[in-house]
C-alpha cells in the first residue's frame, strides 16, 4: 500500500490547484478521476460549449444585421467541420494534464475512487493511504425519474455528436438546457424546452429572464413552462416525448432528447459513510474552512460540496485553493464568494453579480433599483440587437452597489466589472465616474448608474 500525504479525488477545477499547490509545498501527492483528465470544465462543459457557441454567435450577428447592408449566401453551421475544431480544444487536455501532474512530482491514478476506511481509499485493486484527502469528484446529471429515461442523452453525449439531428428536444429549464438550445437552433434543428415549473434559470432575476424568454420566442425556440415530461418512447428510429401541463397532453416528436434537468453531487458511491464524512443532496457537508464537519481528514471543493458558492468553474477553483492552503497551513482561509459573477451564455448572454432584488429584500436592505430595457440604445442599434437590458441594485446611503443584473451582448464581460465592484465595496458614484473606452457596451455602465 503507497503512502500519500494528500490524496486529490478529481482532475478538474478543484482537484487540479489542490494538487499542484500541496505538491509545491512539498507533500507527497497523488491524483485520481474515474473521467478522462481534466474535469467537466475543460473536457465536457464550459470550454468545449463556449466553442460552439462562437459558431452560433455569429450566424445570430449575421441574422440580425441582414438586410441592413451585409449578405451571404448559404450562411450555416456544419455541424460536423464544427465538432472537428472542437475536438482540437478538447481531445489534448487528458494527456497534457496527466503530464502536467507527473512533471509535478504528482502521482497519477485512473478509476473510481472508493474509501475503505477513514484514511484510505481503493481505486480498482489499488489502496492508497493519506492524511489528508481532497474531494473534488465534480456532479453529474440528475436522475429525471420517467419511464424511457434510458434514451435520454446527457450533455456530454450533445457535445460529441457528428450531425445534429432536425428535431431536438431539451428536459428542463436550465442554464444547460437554454445555452444547447441556442446552439442548436443557429445550427438549423427545430428545438423544444421542457420545464416542469413555471420558471426557467432559476437563478436569474426574474425580470431579466422574461427578455431572455422573449429573445428565445424570436429566434424560433419552443419553451413549455408547466410542463411535466411524462415519458420518452421510441419509435420508428426517433423518440415522441409525452407530456401534461398547462398547454393540455402533448405528444412531442424527437430526434434527439437532451438531459438538461439539472446536477447533483457525484460522490453517492465513494464510500463516504465507511470514512464517517456526513453528506447529502446537496453534498458534502464542510466548515468555513472547507473541511468535512466529521472527517478532518477530509476536504472538499466544487460542485460535490455543500457550501455557499455557486457550481461554477470559477467557484471550484477558489475551492480547491482554500482547502489546500488550509491543508499546509491548518484552518486558517475561508472562501470569499462576494460579488461571484454567473453567466448563461444564451443569445445573447445573460449575467450577473450581487443579490437579486428578493434576495435583497429578504436581507433587509434599503436599495433603489435602476432597470431599463436597452434595446433602443446605440450599442444595441448597432449590432441589430432587439433584446437588451439591465438591473442595478444600490444601497441607499452608503450608495454601494449589491447587485447587477445585464442581459445583452457582451454582458459576460461587463459584468465583470460590477463584479469587481461588489467584491471591492465600490460605489455607484464611482463607476458612473469612471472612463470607459467608447462606443462599448462598457461605457453604457454610467448610463445605468
Amino acid at each position: 500500500m503507497k503512502e500519500y500525504d494528500v490524496i486529490v479525488i478529481g482532475t478538474g477545477a478543484s482537484g487540479m490547484p489542490a494538487a499542484y499547490r500541496c505538491a509545491g509545498a512539498g507533500m507527497k501527492v497523488a491524483i485520481t478521476d474515474s473521467h478522462p483528465f481534466g474535469g467537466t470544465c475543460a473536457v465536457r462543459g464550459c470550454d468545449p460549449k463556449k466553442v460552439l457557441i462562437s459558431f452560433s454567435e455569429l450566424v445570430d450577428y449575421y441574422d440580425r444585421l441582414s438586410g441592413k447592408g451585409i449578405s451571404a449566401d448559404n450562411l450555416r453551421i456544419n455541424w460536423n467541420a464544427m465538432m472537428k475544431f472542437k475536438k482540437t480544444f478538447t481531445d489534448p487536455v487528458p494527456e497534457n494534464r496527466d503530464k502536467g501532474f507527473k512533471e509535478a512530482g504528482i502521482d497519477t491514478y485512473h478509476g473510481r475512487a472508493r474509501f475503505i476506511s477513514k484514511d484510505t481509499i481503493e481505486i480498482g485493486v489499488v489502496s492508497l493511504k493519506a492524511k489528508y484527502f481532497m474531494l473534488g469528484a465534480g456532479s453529474k446529471p440528475m436522475k429525471i425519474g420517467i419511464p424511457g429515461e434510458e434514451y435520454v442523452r446527457i450533455s456530454d453525449d450533445f457535445l460529441e455528436i457528428d450531425e445534429l439531428p432536425q428535431k431536438v428536444v431539451f428536459l428542463g429549464g436550465g442554464y444547460i438546457s437554454f445555452e444547447f438550445a441556442n446552439i442548436a437552433k443557429r445550427a438549423g434543428s427545430d428545438v423544444t424546452i421542457i420545464q416542469r415549473s413555471a420558471k426557467a434559470l432559476k437563478r436569474f432575476d426574474r425580470d431579466i429572464v422574461k427578455w431572455v424568454l422573449s429573445s428565445m420566442d424570436d429566434a424560433g425556440v419552443k419553451i413549455l413552462l408547466n410542463t411535466n415530461p411524462l415519458s420518452v418512447e421510441k419509435r420508428d428510429g426517433s423518440y415522441v416525448v409525452h407530456t401534461s401541463g398547462e398547454a393540455g397532453d402533448l405528444r412531442i416528436k424527437a430526434d434527439l432528447v437532451v438531459h438538461g434537468a439539472g446536477r447533483e453531487p457525484d460522490i453517492e458511491d465513494m464510500g463516504l459513510d465507511i470514512a464517517g464524512v456526513n453528506y447529502d443532496k446537496k453534498g458534502i457537508a464542510v466548515n468555513e474552512y472547507l473541511q468535512s464537519v466529521s472527517n478532518p481528514f477530509v476536504y472538499a471543493g466544487g460542485d460535490c460540496a455543500a457550501t455557499k458558492g455557486y457550481p461554477l468553474t470559477p467557484v471550484a477553483y477558489l475551492e480547491g485553493g482554500v482547502a489546500s492552503y488550509n491543508i499546509i497551513n491548518g484552518n486558517k482561509k475561508k472562501p470569499d464568494y462576494a460579488g461571484m459573477p454567473n453567466v448563461v451564455f444564451t443569445l445573447p448572454p445573460m449575467a450577473f453579480a450581487g443579490l437579486t432584488e428578493e434576495q435583497a429584500l429578504s436581507a433587509g436592505y434599503k436599495f433603489r433599483v435602476n432597470t431599463e430595457e436597452t434595446s433602443g440604445w446605440y450599442s444595441s442599434r448597432r449590432i441589430g440587437e432587439k433584446h437588451s437590458g439591465f438591473k442595478i441594485l444600490i444601497e441607499e446611503g452608503t450608495e454601494r452597489i449589491i447587485g447587477a443584473h445585464l442581459f445583452g451582448t457582451n454582458a459576460e464581460e461587463v459584468i465583470n466589472i460590477f463584479a469587481l465592484a461588489i467584491r471591492n465595496n465600490l460605489t455607484a458614484p464611482a463607476l458612473k465616474d469612471a472612463i470607459y473606452t467608447y462606443p462599448t457596451k462598457t461605457s453604457d455602465i454610467s448610463d445605468m448608474l
